[in-house]
């Protein structure tokens, strides 16, 4: 008995790392019977694949379809209950940290900048932040820190040099004439670990979540639809004229708020798109690094990414790839896109799409920057 309690003992001191069995069911992260699934996609809920031929039938029933896999959302508060932080006085308008209620269950810091007062109303943006495998900060990448401690500040700098160009975003668009609200995402900046930053404990959170029969990428998107109501009652703001705009992860969060969000009226997304068979194979040597930032369960038996974002159609889209982009291989951009087309192209509305693709890596400079810009320019 003693000599079996000693082997317990010393059980986790042996290392089982590099064994292997003949058999096996699983290679680079995939099933071996990855392609057979990719081949079972059919999308039948996709636009021209559904048997609903009313454009905006098919849009009620899909996006429903989309909400349904989502599963429960957190419950709305009764009011936003919005409260002011901190405000500073900036080049040509006014920088907010406020925090608000996007649920019953928790409140929410964002930063609000508001140009300096113009007739009337001004239009608006959401701004959505990227993913970057950096949880320090998020609303602090898209928006120059405000009453945050010098470590902050210090990182939101490295971040824009590093991707931005070093612009902040949102106060490019502040400057513009735009008001701009950006919050941070779940397990981002203040909506973090109390143990601190682990990018590995995203995914076993996202795991916790799922057995609550919640689903924490969803969580994202409903307190993205969350903000844009808040944005929309603003007296600041023409809620018909609210746009929404982020890179990587943010240009995910930016189609998928398009789709599913009335007030939003104009989007712009910059390499994030993408179909799932070039995506979900080790055959362009990718696989989905982000994974539970965009993993909605079920989802993919019905709609792929391009068909979501077409629920979006007819408003007016842009979308940013860079031919260098090893996160989003181009054989799976040109796809989606042209099945986008072919949508905006059926309801001919084919002039309110636009897609490019740039000579450049996984990045957001300047040069695009003054595309999106133009972009709402023209649209909101």
């Amino acid at each position: 008995m003693r000599t079996f309690l000693l082997f317990l003992y010393l059980l986790p001191l042996v290392s089982f790392a590099q064994e292997k069995r003949e058999k096996y069911e699983f290679y680079k992260d995939f099933p071996v019977y990855a392609d057979s699934i990719i081949a079972s996609l059919d999308y039948p809920m996709a636009w021209g694949n559904s048997p609903v031929r009313d454009f905006n039938a098919w849009k009620e029933a899909a996006r429903q379809k989309v909400l349904d896999c989502m599963m429960a959302p957190p419950p709305r508060a009764a009011s936003f209950d919005c409260k002011l932080i901190a405000e500073e006085k900036r080049d040509g308008y006014t920088a907010q940290k406020i925090e608000l209620s996007l649920s019953r269950w928790y409140r929410v810091s964002a930063y609000l900048l508001v140009p300096d007062k113009k007739k009337g109303r001004l239009p608006a943006i959401n701004l959505l932040h990227d993913h970057g495998a950096h949880l320090f900060i998020g609303k602090e990448k898209m928006i120059e820190p405000v009453f945050e401690d010098s470590v902050v500040k210090a990182d939101a700098r490295q971040w824009a040099d590093l991707l931005y160009d070093g612009v902040f975003v949102g106060d490019m668009l502040a400057r513009a004439g735009y008001v701009v609200i950006c919050a941070d995402a779940p397990m981002w900046g203040e909506r973090g670990r109390q143990e601190g930053v682990d990018r590995k404990r995203y995914d076993l959170i996202a795991g916790n979540m799922m057995m609550y029969g919640r689903d924490l990428s969803a969580f994202m998107t409903y307190d993205d639809i969350a903000l844009t109501d808040f944005l929309a009652t603003l007296p600041v703001v023409d809620k018909s004229r609210i746009g929404c705009f982020g890179f990587s992860m943010g240009g995910y969060r930016s189609w998928m708020l398009a789709a599913l969000s009335p007030h939003i009226k104009a989007s712009a997304a910059v390499c994030w798109m993408v179909t799932t068979d070039v995506q979900m194979t080790w055959r362009y040597g990718r696989k989905e690094n982000g994974g539970f930032a965009n993993c909605i369960p079920a989802l993919r038996q019905y709609l792929d990414y391009p068909h979501i974002a077409s629920l979006a159609c007819p408003m007016p889209m842009l979308l940013v790839s860079g031919a260098q982009d090893k996160l989003f291989p181009q054989p799976g951009v040109e796809k989606a896109f042209g099945i986008m087309h072919d949508v905006w192209r059926s309801q001919g509305a084919e002039q309110n799409l636009t897609t490019v693709t740039l000579d450049m890596p996984h990045h957001c400079g300047k040069k695009v920057q003054a595309m999106v810009l133009r972009f709402f320019n023209n649209n909101l």
